[in-house]
């Protein structure tokens, strides 16, 4: 099994020191047909012969005899000298954006001791699902009928008198009983089988052994015919929320893709979107750092539309081409702030486009408070830049977060970045920039 780890944007080589071409081959075919990968699978890896391109898709990508890891740049220097540093922090990103309730100490000590991703959820998975599993296994009332000597809950009247009316010693019962064969524990244990044929590290193939054992009498469901839907979460369930969405990253989201032949499994592939991991990851912190303010944060919101009908002396209404600005904040539901997340070099600039992008918001949204979010550029601590948008009074907040910095500082900054944009009066006092110690961002065109 040949295994690479590679940045985004880097490249792997395809010869002695690296993949085998039939391996590369076999990574781009599943590219391919990843649901990330785009029409060709160049949105995930591109083939340049001698070697393979890794573009914005983090994560593990695995065919027939290699994986490929590949991690974001989160900070200079530590992507080579000390990988689990950065998984540690994409994993991070992936508890925060997710809702994993994963301590920073776990999925750093997880980090120490995984030689990829894939294997640091594996073994949170099973260290998580055992501890579950050992305090008892959640169980739900179903209905269920039977002809029994004694009546046990109601007395099915029709079938007592038709099919047993020459057996009183049977009664025709319909009750209910409390059943741990459960959607959520047959999600569970298709969950376990699968990493069960993927774990590598010893520990963690005992536990999934032990986890089988204990799940014995949950009904094997096909990974294609999981009940995701039929999942409720009560009070009752709250400590199985987390575990659960760890499995929808495993086996239920479009993030996730097993290849498998006949018995012999290829591995897993296992893809997240920079952009989209980028934007969820700061929309969450966010809403938690304006969650004592009147302010909400409402993602992928919006919706309005670019193009209409026009009709002399009127208003253009939009019916076509769609918007969907990043996070907008709203205050008793109009639109103060519209934020819109970028997962590119912040060094490179701010292009045309994303220009063009926030000056429509303006205009369809009626927001004059428009911010533009990057990660900080390789190294850098943060910083930002406020510009104005030609022919009006429009506020252009260029700015970008480090993400090598603690939780609680990231949405401190968050929360200064809001509070100083939105207007007087609106959510809580203005406040500074705690991230304007740092060098502006460049801004070719501005």
């Amino acid at each position: 099994m040949t295994h690479r780890t590679v940045l985004e944007w880097g490249r792997v080589e395809v010869g002695e020191s690296g993949f085998s071409r039939p391996q590369a081959d076999a990574l781009l075919a599943a590219a391919r047909s990843h649901v990330l990968g785009g029409n060709d699978g160049t949105d995930i890896l591109c083939d340049h012969h001698r070697y393979l391109r890794a573009r914005q898709a983090v994560g593990v990508i695995a065919a027939r005899g290699c994986s490929l890891e590949i991690l974001p740049k989160v900070d200079a220097g530590l992507e080579l000298a000390d990988p689990a540093a950065v998984r540690a922090r994409l994993v991070h990103m992936l508890d925060v954006a997710h809702g994993l309730n994963l301590s920073s100490g776990e999925a750093t000590a997880m980090a120490r001791r995984a030689n990829s991703l894939l294997d640091i959820f594996i073994a949170l998975f099973a260290d998580r699902l055992l501890a579950e599993v050992r305090r008892g296994l959640p169980r739900q009332y179903r209905s269920e009928e039977d002809d029994l000597r004694a009546l046990r809950g109601k007395l099915d009247v029709v079938r007592q008198f038709t099919v047993h009316a020459v057996r009183p010693d049977r009664l025709a019962c319909r009750f209910d009983a409390l059943d741990g064969d459960t959607p959520l524990m047959r999600i569970m244990k298709a969950c376990v089988l699968l990493l069960t044929r993927h774990a590598k590290a010893s520990s963690t193939q005992r536990k999934l052994a032990e986890l089988r054992f204990r799940m014995a009498d949950i009904s094997d469901v096909p990974r294609g015919s999981l009940p995701w839907k039929q999942v409720r979460i009560d009070r009752s369930s709250q400590r199985w929320r987390a575990l659960l969405q760890l499995a929808r990253l495993l086996v239920g989201s479009s993030w996730q893709q097993t290849h498998a032949g006949a018995g012999t499994p290829d591995g897993i592939t296992l893809l997240f979107a920079m952009n989209d991991l980028f934007e969820r990851y700061v929309a969450v912190q966010l809403r938690k750092a304006l969650g004592d303010t009147d302010l909400t944060v409402d993602a992928q919101g919006g919706g309005a539309y670019c193009v209409g009908p026009w009709i002399e002396g009127e208003t253009v209404v939009g019916n076509s081409h769609p918007t969907r600005p990043d996070i907008l904040v709203k205050h008793e539901g109009r639109i103060v702030a519209i934020l819109d997340t970028k997962w590119k070099p912040a060094e490179r600039g701010v292009s045309h486009a994303d220009i063009y992008q926030m000056m429509a918001y303006a205009r369809l949204y009626d927001c004059q408070r428009l911010v533009l979010l990057y990660p900080a550029s390789v190294g850098g601590t943060g910083g930002a830049m406020t510009h104005g948008l030609a022919a009006g009074e429009d506020r252009l907040d260029v700015a970008n977060v480090a993400l090598n910095i603690s939780s609680s500082t990231i949405r401190q900054g968050l929360r200064e970045l809001v509070m100083t944009i939105v207007p007087h009066g609106t959510g809580a006092p203005s406040q500074g920039y705690r991230w304007i110690n740092a060098a502006p961002l460049p801004s070719p065109g501005l």
